[in-house]
């Protein structure tokens, strides 16, 4: 019998709503969005198809303050997390269950016209004005600082 296990999300879509921000009592940040995912096929009979799914997210402390001062709703993101199942009750006492998935990475994936009118992410310069026509949507990630000369 195998001790392993494994609980991973990974997901790419689009914001469904602004991220709600709240403290815990010990002033831990968290934020809440949702997320849609959408699948497009063709069936059998040669008809085009489409499905949403749509996901819970939840971001704690750091990942949080970047989330809400970098997404928006309509955001491309890549996220990374696992899932969880939480149950309570309501006001009325009537149980509930949620599954969502706690975001434990995420890169902004969307280009710099996605921003709101007037924003732009604080962790990006600004591109002088003849690269602008050569922007692309790729996102570079660093992972090892260590071999950058400076």
């Amino acid at each position: 019998m195998s001790t392993r296990s494994l609980n991973k999300v990974m997901l790419i879509g689009n914001l469904t709503r602004d991220p709600e921000c709240r403290y815990t009592p010990n002033q831990t940040q968290v934020c809440s969005f949702g997320l849609a995912t959408n699948r497009d096929w063709v069936s059998e009979s040669g008809e085009r198809q489409s499905n949403v799914e749509f996901h819970n997210l939840v971001v704690w402390s750091k990942l949080a303050e970047i989330c809400k001062n970098l997404l928006h709703k309509g955001s491309k993101v890549y996220v990374e997390g696992r899932l969880q199942t939480r149950d309570w009750q309501t006001k009325d006492g009537q149980p509930r269950r949620t599954t969502e998935i706690i975001v434990e990475n995420m890169i902004l994936l969307g280009s710099k016209g996605d921003a709101p009118a007037g924003e732009m992410p604080a962790t990006e310069p600004a591109a002088p004005a003849a690269e602008e026509d050569n922007a692309s949507d790729e996102v570079a990630v660093i992972e090892d600082t260590d071999d950058i000369p400076f």
